[in-house]
């Protein structure tokens, strides 16, 4: 998975090699800050509790976390090509990026029961935040994949 932007060919248009990093870095960029946008654009529109309930902005917030921690660890030191020491070695960057998927999909599963179970369940006649809190969770999900899987460690010398 960690060459789709590979398949991807237009001739003339972009080469692809050189920009790649730079590609995927910014689109990740882009899902990433699109998501806080959308929760902070809910959260200005519907100031009030009964609207929508602030306490949801932790799943946001651990979406966050997790999108750190699968980014903090290089596919080199989960494959053991270059982290032989520190506190596990390979087995604890594994863990640590087993965690942070853990936490990734945790965060996008909540936002969908906070959708559906706080607001469409319960017909309520606002459901944008509902929505809003899993389109976050959603652009910070797949924008942490872009950026795990989307670039190339082949251009870091």
């Amino acid at each position: 998975m960690s060459g789709f932007l590979e398949s991807l060919r237009c001739s003339e248009c972009v080469d692809w090699g050189e920009k790649r990093n730079t590609i995927a870095s910014g689109a990740a960029g882009v899902l990433f800050f699109t998501g806080w946008w959308i929760i902070i654009d809910a959260a200005v529109k519907y100031p009030q509790v009964e609207d929508f309930n602030h306490s949801y902005h932790a799943c946001g917030v651990i979406a966050t976390i997790a999108f750190l921690m699968i980014n903090a660890v290089s596919n080199g030191q989960v494959r053991g090509d270059s982290y032989s020491e520190g506190c596990l070695g390979q087995t604890g960057a594994r863990i640590w990026l087993f965690l942070g998927f853990m936490m990734a999909f945790g965060s996008l599963i909540a936002s969908m029961w906070i959708l559906f179970g706080g607001y469409v369940v319960k017909e309520k006649p606002v459901v944008y935040p509902g929505i809003a809190v899993f389109f976050q969770n959603a652009f910070i999900f797949f924008g942490g994949l872009v950026f795990k899987f989307g670039r190339t460690e082949d251009l870091w010398q």
